[in-house]
């Protein structure tokens, strides 16, 4: 068998019974290491998109798999009826990191339980139901994250079942603060907007909407469900400004693989809540929890956070010397830490560059459009990832 047909033959078999609601790239991976991975041929990638920021410290990295299999051999699932050690550890681990405002925890299996859980949390703090939201901005596809999301293409097909959003222009201080009203429960907002086209909020954005929502009574959420856990260069992007919110979301890193997600308020939001007014099945298991807790001692002992710092400052140098030699083919490069993107003038050629990369053995993706997104795991070799950029900046080129 070919490699074509070897990729062939697992695209038929999916075609037969998987819903048709992902558009795949035809690749197959079988294993991955630290940031590169192997297809069902054994052709061998560097890995730019670490499973959307999810692997921040690699694929299979020992610590991980080691916590994993310990874990396993003790206990993997229980209900939240009971305590466990893991989940406390990871409570106390996060708030510890976090600012000294937020003070209580809670966790869920994605990103997007987390947003249903800040949704929540804020309609149960203020008794209000409007929300605002930006254009732009990606929360989950969940019914509840849809009614926030700022994307037509996620929202449009669910409109009869969701309530109207209330969207204003991502970085646009002005109309954030005239959106926001005496009957908003929240404002939420991504400090870089990731999906929307590592779109980074100006310094003086953030610290406006907070007044805003002090001078209104709403809540302030912030999805750092991207850009925490040191992907900005920060343990959380809301540190380069100085901001504090009443919400805050995670996931993603958080896990290094495994599905985990968390939510992080204040006590003055947690004093509104009742008994069961949130939970789920999975919820902080054991297992996903000692995950967690693996993920931040490794990025902490490798001191990942200041290397995302430095790796994204000399890779962003590289993206915006692109942009000046190639100004009819790059508008800009945008980011912070290992969370940067080449917008390209053409959406087309983004296309071509994230098709051509995999031939060339690197895997990368388009975000917003014609954003080519570098979102690699935090501790990245850099010879990988610039060697990596030499092969896109040479196909941008093109």
């Amino acid at each position: 068998m070919t490699n074509s047909q070897r990729q062939r033959a697992v695209a038929e078999r999916e075609a037969a019974c998987f819903l048709p609601v992902v558009n795949r790239l035809p690749v197959t991976l079988v294993r991955g290491l630290g940031s590169r991975v192997w297809d069902v041929d054994e052709r061998e990638y560097v890995d730019l998109t670490a499973g959307w920021g999810v692997c921040a410290i690699g694929h299979s990295h020992p610590a991980l798999v080691s916590a994993i299999a310990d874990q396993t051999g003790q206990i993997i699932q229980t209900t939240n009826f009971l305590y466990t050690l893991p989940q406390l550890d990871l409570a106390e681990r996060l708030i510890a990191l976090s600012p000294a405002d937020l003070t209580r925890a809670f966790f869920v299996s994605s990103g997007t339980e987390a947003m249903d859980g800040a949704i929540k949390l804020a309609h149960r703090a203020t008794g209000r139901t409007r929300f605002v939201s930006t254009s732009g901005s990606f929360h989950g596809r969940s019914l509840g994250a849809l009614r926030i999301m700022g994307q037509d293409k996620h929202r449009a097909p669910y409109a009869a079942i969701i309530a109207d959003s209330n969207l204003v222009p991502f970085n646009d201080a002005d109309a954030a603060c005239a959106a926001i009203d005496d009957d908003t429960a929240a404002f939420v907002v991504e400090p870089v907007q990731g999906e929307g086209g590592v779109n980074v909020a100006n310094p003086d954005y953030l610290p406006r909407i907070r007044e805003r929502c002090n001078a209104t009574g709403a809540l302030l959420v912030l999805d750092e469900i991207q850009t925490g856990i040191g992907r900005t260069g920060a343990m959380f992007a809301l540190e380069h400004d100085g901001v504090v919110p009443d919400v805050i979301t995670l996931g993603k890193g958080l896990g290094g693989g495994f599905p985990l997600a968390a939510f992080l308020t204040t006590e003055a939001v947690a004093a509104t809540v009742s008994l069961g007014d949130h939970g789920g099945t999975y919820a902080g298991s054991p297992l996903a929890c000692a995950a967690a807790n693996t993920v931040l001692r490794v990025v902490g002992e490798e001191k990942l956070v200041d290397r995302a710092a430095d790796l994204g400052g000399r890779l962003r140098a590289r993206l915006d010397a692109f942009a000046v030699q190639h100004p009819d083919i790059a508008e800009a490069a945008r980011g912070r830490g290992l969370l940067q993107g080449l917008v390209l003038r053409d959406p087309d050629r983004a296309g071509a560059v994230q098709r051509q990369a995999l031939e060339r053995g690197v895997i990368v993706n388009v975000a917003g459009g014609r954003v080519v997104r570098f979102f690699p795991a935090l501790n990245i070799p850099e010879d990988d990832l610039m060697g990596a950029v030499d092969i896109l900046l040479e196909l941008a080129a093109g």
